[in-house]
């Protein structure tokens, strides 16, 4: 699933994102083609440390980019995906 509405209007607001540090950015694109991860499988993805993933998962749910759920796997762990529930931006 993509990012990206029926109407092609993206779901997230990138413009916020786009403020955010490049660590936020790149977790943020990798959600948008993976539709959910754990923050292990995101560090794997990513290539970036554990506590940076952290951090910027922290920071895209700050800007509701992301949401995140428990894994029914694991309740241990959370699941992170891309907000696609969020406002569109307005212009």
């Amino acid at each position: 699933m993509s990012a990206t509405e029926l109407n092609g209007e993206p779901s997230v607001d990138w413009e916020a994102v786009a403020e955010l540090p490049p660590s936020a950015k790149l977790v943020a694109k990798v959600l948008e083609y993976n539709e959910r991860l754990t923050q292990s499988q995101l560090a794997a993805e990513t290539m970036l440390p554990s506590r940076t993933v952290r951090y910027a998962v922290t920071r895209l749910e700050e800007v509701d980019a992301v949401k995140s759920r428990f894994s029914f796997t694991d309740a241990r762990k959370r699941v992170y995906a891309l907000n696609i529930d969020a406002e569109p931006p307005t212009n």
